[in-house]
């Protein structure tokens, strides 16, 4: 035994069996000594020496789920799929992808401003009355101030915490599509409303709003009217060739524009008769269908994009050059006096009466 001394510190050395803790306290004292000898040391209980815990160990970290369109999955880091596109109220475009939220200037392309959302893995965009933005993604629902590019609210007591659709009604209220049915949202309060869990077809793939403002639904089984008032379902279109209904559109004529795994279909929405199976999409799996202001209809698929006469069905654009990926996952027409395209592979812009697209080089794996 033999002792140590410092000022007014004195450490006891005891047998080898102590030897390596009490050496291990010596040196914490010397050190905390060097830094003010002329204050006083204070007392070290038994319980500041024990090392803290948490409960429980952290949840493991959740991938992304797999796109709802087949497209093969990559990390965050890699993937540069833009599933959403959507125009504000103040004529920017919002581009979600799987590297995040950001808001561009449609005349020059510059980006003006990025949200950090808990989930970069967009799976909806909707803008409410007041301008708010609504961001569904594969973990729940969330309200962004355009403004600040703040989180306002938060709401994932959805039927399914996967959103793959959003849609505002003439009310105002903001109808959820998740995959596990249907939720309407206050935008005021954030909070569910109603549920429609029982949805033919299960998943709300896709939504559209017809000319007397009711709520058509793409699921796995075809097409469903809701009434936007009641929640009740109003019809059911099923046993449609290609079964499940990914993109919709509603034409200035009022008739309902189907994209399906393969074919696009135009039905009748009072009688729910299919009235033609586009004979140019047949056996094209089409995942996005945008009227234009000039009447004409864009039609994006897993393998190309082109333009349509919505009375005959002929080509009217062929298949567009220059896209990062032919795989064409959103369309947003008529913004900035160009279509944007949104891929699996980036974002791209398609000037008028031009036959090739351009990459947006900050969003594009192929300008990287």
């Amino acid at each position: 035994m033999g002792t140590v001394s410092k000022g007014n510190v004195t450490v006891v050395l005891f047998c080898k069996r102590s030897s390596l803790l009490i050496t291990s306290i010596l040196l914490g004292l010397i050190a905390s000594s060097n830094i003010g000898w002329a204050q006083k040391t204070p007392d070290i209980n038994s319980s500041d020496l024990t090392p803290a815990y948490p409960p429980a160990p952290p949840p493991p970290r959740v991938e992304p789920l797999p796109d709802e369109r087949g497209v093969q999955e990559h990390s965050p880091e890699t993937d540069y799929r833009v599933g959403n596109l959507l125009e504000d109220i103040t004529g920017n475009l919002w581009v979600g992808s799987w590297r995040g939220l950001s808001r561009i200037d449609p005349k020059s392309g510059k980006i003006v401003s990025r949200v950090s959302l808990p989930n970069i893995a967009i799976g909806a965009l909707a803008q409410d009355k007041v301008g708010r933005l609504w961001v569904g993604s594969y973990e729940g629902l969330v309200r962004v101030d355009p403004r600040t590019s703040e989180i306002t609210a938060q709401n994932l007591f959805l039927p399914s915490k996967r959103v793959l659709s959003l849609l505002l009604d003439k009310r105002g209220y903001l109808w959820t599509g998740t995959d596990n049915g249907l939720a309407l949202i206050s935008p005021d309060q954030g909070l569910i409303m109603t549920t429609l869990k029982n949805l033919p077809g299960v998943s709300a793939n896709t939504l559209t709003l017809d000319a007397e403002g009711q709520l058509w639904v793409g699921t796995l089984d075809g097409l469903v009217r809701v009434n936007t008032a009641s929640a009740a379902i109003m019809k059911r279109i099923a046993d449609l060739p290609g079964t499940t209904v990914q993109a919709l559109a509603i034409s200035p004529e009022g008739l309902i524009w189907a994209g399906m795994p393969n074919n696009l279909l135009v039905i009748n929405p009072k009688t729910g008769a299919v009235l033609r199976s586009v004979t140019r999409l047949r056996g094209r799996n089409v995942t996005a269908v945008r009227f234009a202001k000039d009447g004409s209809v864009w039609v994006g698929t897993n393998n190309g994009l082109l333009r349509l006469n919505p009375n005959t069905g002929a080509v009217l654009d062929a298949e567009v050059a220059g896209l990062p990926s032919s795989r064409v996952l959103a369309l947003a027409p008529d913004i900035a006096n160009k279509l944007w395209i949104g891929t699996t592979e980036g974002l791209a812009w398609l000037m008028p009466k031009t036959s090739s697209a351009k990459p947006h080089i900050a969003f594009s794996r192929a300008v990287k």
